[in-house]
């Protein structure tokens, strides 16, 4: 299958990765020739991991590198797409603007899947000639580890769109999951919460940043706290999802946190900017607490 990625970053590599890697046609895309070349530059050095690790042979890695091309024109790189996986910013604005695109340049019978965290698969295929052939992808980060697929039906969504979006998860050693359209959708209705609810308890003093991790982390068995997992989506990007799900449910639980707040307008973003809750140092797996909030 052809298929388009729209965006480089951290989601879209990755799913160029690994539609790639299963012996698709992969067109990744980005309007900054910049973020393209590190784009490709990180599925070289994930792939080498895996080469490392022996999960791949150096074969299979230039042969997955071999199915993936570059291209900063959308129009020219979706001409021939059977499927196109948005992956741009959380920001609703631009994921429309990029949509009134693709039906536009894409072929009639493409396959238009988003790969929203939170927004609304309805409100994005309305702004389409296309509402049927419109999807929800929510990947999980890291795409090449992460198995489950979010899979999002809009309001007109087909059928069979769904069951080939859902096979394909499958085919390429994914765990699809169904679900409806809703703010949030399941993963992060029930995620950004508690996220926001740990941002909460720091801010009112219940704990420390290590305090409130190690408890989730020794308590609940989570593999990583969530003041260090908001440090690893991006706390921009948990700031973006809870204000989709405050407009969408009007439900004042649903509130962004003022810290969360102050932190991203600080630009202290988490592992993107270096610092968050934590200090990040690239190379380094440590666990430095920010000196914002002690030891």
């Amino acid at each position: 299958m052809n298929i388009s990625v729209i965006g480089a970053g951290q989601m879209g590599n990755g799913i160029a990765h690994v539609f790639a890697q299963s012996g698709h046609s992969v067109t990744l895309i980005d309007i900054a020739q910049a973020s393209l070349d590190k784009g490709l530059a990180t599925i070289g050095k994930n792939l080498d991991r895996q080469v490392a690790k022996g999960s791949i042979t150096e074969e299979q890695k230039l042969a997955t590198l071999k199915n993936i091309a570059g291209s900063t024109d959308m129009a020219a790189g979706v001409r021939a797409a059977e499927l196109v996986v948005e992956a741009a910013t959380e920001n609703v604005d631009l994921k429309l603007k990029i949509f009134k695109d693709l039906d536009a340049h894409a072929p009639a019978g493409c396959i238009l899947a988003t790969n929203t965290s939170s927004i609304s698969i309805t409100r994005i295929a309305a702004v389409t000639k296309r509402p049927q052939q419109v999807i929800g992808m929510h990947f999980m980060n890291p795409v090449p580890v992460m198995k489950l697929v979010e899979v999002i039906r809009g309001y007109d969504t087909s059928d069979t769109v769904t069951t080939t979006v859902v096979d394909l998860s499958t085919a390429i050693g994914k765990v699809p999951v169904t679900v409806n359209d809703y703010a949030g959708f399941i993963a992060n209705r029930i995620l950004m919460p508690m996220i926001n609810e740990s941002i909460e308890a720091l801010f009112q003093g219940v704990g420390g940043v290590s305090e409130i991790d190690a408890i989730m982390k020794l308590g609940m068995a989570h593999p990583m706290g969530p003041l260090q997992l908001a440090d690893f989506i991006g706390l921009d990007t948990c700031l973006a999802i809870l204000r989709v799900l405050h407009e969408g449910f009007g439900n004042p639980k649903y509130a962004p946190c003022p810290l969360l707040v102050q932190m991203v307008t600080a630009g202290k973003l988490g592992v993107k900017s270096g610092e968050g809750f934590y200090v990040h140092t690239p190379g380094s797996k440590e666990l430095v607490v920010s000196p914002a909030f002690g030891k």
